[in-house]
C-alpha cells in the first residue's frame, strides 16, 4: 500500500495479519520496502506469535524474492502465493486494507515519516483492542485485558 506526506514523497505500508484471528501483527512503514525489511517485519511477529504454517504473501517484488521464499522455507512454512489479479485469494489483507485506509490513512496528513509510524501504531494497537469486528460478534481480536487486584491473603481469610 502506497501512502504521500504533505510534500508528495512516498510511504510504503506493509501489513501482516492474522488470517485466523484477524488481529493485525503488524504495520512497516518506510520509504522503501525491501524482501530484507520483510524478514525483519515477520521475524519480529513471530517472535510474539510463533512461525505460522502457512504465509500468504501478495506478488509484491518484494514479497516474491528470493532471499525471503529461502527464509520462510528454512523456518519450515508454506508459502501460498495469489494469482496474480486475484485479490480475492487474499480477502482479510485486502479487507483489512480498506478500513486502514479509510478509518486512519485518509483523514490524515503526514508531515514526516516518523509521524506517520506513530499514528499508523495507534490505529493498529486501536484496531487490535478496542474496535468492534463484525466477523468475531462485535469483539476486538485481542482485547484488553485488566487482571484483577489481588487482595493480600491475610485480608481473605482471618490469619491469627
Amino acid at each position: 500500500m502506497e501512502v504521500r506526506t504533505h510534500d508528495g514523497r512516498r510511504l510504503r505500508l506493509m501489513t501482516l495479519i492474522d488470517e485466523f484471528t484477524r488481529k493485525c501483527l503488524a504495520i512497516r512503514v518506510a520509504r522503501r520496502i525491501n524482501a530484507i525489511g520483510v524478514i525483519e517485519t515477520l521475524a519480529d511477529a513471530m517472535l510474539f506469535e510463533g512461525v505460522p504454517v502457512h504465509i500468504r504473501p501478495d506478488n509484491g517484488p518484494e514479497m516474491v524474492a528470493k532471499a525471503l521464499r529461502q527464509w520462510i522455507a528454512g523456518l519450515g512454512a508454506k508459502g501460498l502465493y495469489i494469482e496474480p489479479g486475484s485479490p480475492w485469494e487474499n480477502g482479510y489483507c485486502e479487507s483489512f486494507n480498506g478500513k486502514l485506509r479509510d478509518e486512519c490513512l485518509n483523514g490524515e496528513i503526514f508531515y514526516s515519516l516518523k509521524e506517520a509510524k506513530t499514528v499508523i501504531e495507534n490505529w493498529r494497537v486501536h484496531y487490535n483492542t478496542r474496535r468492534p469486528h463484525s466477523a468475531l460478534g462485535y469483539r476486538p481480536p485481542a482485547p484488553l485485558t485488566i487482571m484483577p487486584r489481588t487482595p493480600p491473603l491475610d485480608a481473605v481469610t482471618n490469619i491469627q
